[in-house]
């Protein structure tokens, strides 16, 4: 069972037809569209991404028996020459702030993981997509010009959510990898300044034909 978690990305993605279930798990509720794939609505009840309920998501993924699960992220670019419009499959991640488990009351240490088949399928898929490092900060507020002038020699996306969503999969031994869209500059990257959220949002609308045609073939390829 092919597992699909997006945000802002996929707000106007048209998505095979799917029945709204609630699922129960040990971190609480999740609400999951359950047909010939599962997705999960990343920000359902207009969550901010620093509330996000990734444990009862993924949870609700291995509840629902999803074996392959694809991330879906909107980000900033932290380089001149990604521009917004690019797609980035990562290859590694960089959450310093941030990591959550399932692990809060025993010791258990796991290597971090983006499985390297998901992503071979994904570069099939996405041709035009580039590897790169996703640079995850907490959240709500974007990021200061400081804060991407410091991690962008090493990084190359900025998000808020996909690095918590690829450790917890590891946790769960659910093979998983992250495909995401460049939908603005980073704080000072290009000459921009602090990204504006409606903006984002306008822009990803607009690359809502898009983004459907990925998904589309994602489903096609490996649901």
């Amino acid at each position: 069972m092919l597992g699909i978690i997006g945000g802002t990305a996929l707000l106007q993605a048209r998505l095979p037809p799917l029945e709204k279930k609630r699922v129960s798990t040990p971190f609480g509720p999740a609400q999951a569209h359950v047909g010939r794939i599962v997705f999960i609505s990343r920000h359902q009840n207009d969550t901010p991404p620093h509330r996000v309920n990734h444990r009862a998501h993924l949870a609700a993924m291995k509840i629902l028996g999803v074996d392959r699960l694809i991330v879906i992220g909107s980000t900033g670019s932290m380089h001149d020459e990604l521009p917004p419009g690019s797609i980035v499959i990562p290859d590694d991640s960089f959450s310093p702030w941030d990591i959550p488990s399932l692990h809060d009351n025993d010791i258990y240490h796991i290597p971090p993981s983006i499985d390297a088949g998901l992503r071979e399928e994904l570069a099939r898929i996405v041709p035009e997509g580039r590897p790169g490092t996703y640079f995850q900060t907490r959240g709500p507020r974007f990021e200061t010009r400081a804060e991407i002038a410091c991690f962008a020699g090493d990084t190359d996306v900025v998000g808020m959510t996909v690095a918590s969503e690829l450790n917890l999969a590891n946790e769960l031994e659910i093979p998983c990898a992250a495909l995401c869209t460049v939908d603005n500059y980073a704080n000072g990257i290009g000459g921009a300044s602090a990204p504006d959220y409606d903006e984002i949002v306008a822009i990803s609308r607009r690359n809502g034909d898009r983004i459907t045609e990925i998904i589309t073939k994602i489903v096609e390829k490996l649901a």
